[in-house]
């Protein structure tokens, strides 16, 4: 990873300066390569997991013995957690961050590249649902289905996706405050109980979720290399922004 550096605000008070920390943020050498290979390798996989039955009778095993394994408190909490990183519960929590951050932080360069990740990461995970096209795990062959969701939207988890953006946007603006070890830890966390409900549920496989990780994260990768090249020539074109907190230049 590289870091390019900003030096329109080397000089800002501490406060312009925890208003600008997302102004640069860490992206790959190859921010447009690699992510392109990542997607490659994805869709080839995800069409593997989809037209080799074996494959799905391997993942389909590990649902069904979930199945059997469900718990009132267990059940509470997935179903919770299928309302709060719904489609409908990703916006309201993405709009809150950034409102936060505008509103409140007065911080646009924040507020902007924190969406842009979160909900790139997130809505990325959308174009390999169509490409791949698998189908949902077969609730009839579940001892206990919870939430019967048939389709061909199973790889991979929009969930999983939302929750793994959301904690890899919250690491960039804790990122060298006393702030990023708790947001690294607290990210991981949720991220894996989001992925271990979806399983638990019996809506997606155990691979739709593992693969939920890889293509928030090429999503983030590609769009922290876009935001580095063009954010800030962008945010300068709207100067109700800088009105609302610090806009720096962008450099030449």
């Amino acid at each position: 990873m590289t870091s390019p550096t900003n030096r329109s605000h080397e000089a800002a008070s501490p406060t312009e300066a925890a208003a600008l920390r997302m102004a640069a943020l860490p992206q790959l050498r190859h921010w447009v390569a690699v992510p392109v290979l990542a997607a490659v390798l994805i869709v080839a996989g995800g069409l593997a997991l989809r037209f080799i039955p074996a494959l799905t009778t391997a993942d389909m095993s590990v649902d069904a013995e979930l199945s059997h394994d469900h718990t009132p408190p267990l059940t509470a909490v997935a179903m919770v957690i299928n309302v709060v990183f719904s489609p409908a519960g990703g916006v309201l929590m993405i709009a809150a961050l950034c409102l936060y951050l505008l509103l409140v932080r007065r911080s646009p360069v924040n507020a902007v590249a924190t969406g842009l990740v979160a909900a790139g990461g997130w809505v990325s995970s959308e174009l390999f649902k169509v490409l791949v096209a698998r189908h949902r795990p077969d609730s009839t062959a579940l001892y206990n289905p919870l939430i019967p969701e048939p389709g061909t939207d199973s790889f991979p988890s929009g969930h999983v996706a939302l929750a793994s953006a959301l904690a890899i946007a919250v690491f960039l603006l804790a990122r060298g405050t006393r702030w990023q070890r708790p947001a690294a830890v607290l990210g991981i966390v949720v991220a894996l109980a989001v992925a271990f409900s979806r399983v638990y549920l019996g809506v997606h496989y155990p691979t739709d979720v593992t693969a939920s990780f890889l293509t928030a994260a090429t999503g983030a990768a590609f769009l922290t290399g876009l935001w580095n090249r063009f954010g800030l020539a962008l945010l300068a074109r709207i100067p109700f922004l800088a009105k609302l907190g610090p806009v720096p230049a962008p450099q030449a």
